[in-house]
């Protein structure tokens, strides 16, 4: 579905291209009050200008359709706490803290008169 819907909006986005650029500007008209041409078309007058109008709107409208469509397809895919975070805090390895070397606990290597408090003067 995801691979017919790709194929569909791209289609549908050259056409719309082709078609914009087909399109007369409102520039255009002053021209053709001049007898460049334009009555003699294959949709009259005013009729290409309908015709390639809804056209344009038409495959706009279906590529808006398409567009939520994908959209709606490929956020139906993702789970709600994935993220960019989530996904490298996964892929990193915790870091290693070095084990202490002590061969002895320091205390026990004290003389016995050492290892009491020190008195507290009153």
């Amino acid at each position: 579905m995801y691979t017919i819907l790709v194929i569909v909006q791209v289609l549908v986005a050259v056409s719309l291209v082709g078609l914009i650029l087909i399109q007369h500007g409102k520039g255009a008209d002053a021209g053709a009050a001049f007898g460049s041409g334009a009555s003699g078309t294959v949709f009259g007058s005013r009729g290409s200008a309908n015709f390639l109008s809804r056209s344009t709107a038409w495959l706009a409208t279906v590529f808006f359709v398409v567009s939520l469509a994908l959209a709606y397809l490929v956020h139906g895919q993702r789970s709600a706490s994935d993220s960019v975070v989530d996904r490298a805090a996964a892929a990193a390895p915790a870091p290693v803290v070095p084990a202490e070397t002590n061969p002895a606990p320091a205390s026990s290597a004290l003389p016995a008169e050492e290892k009491k408090a020190p008195a507290v003067p009153e």
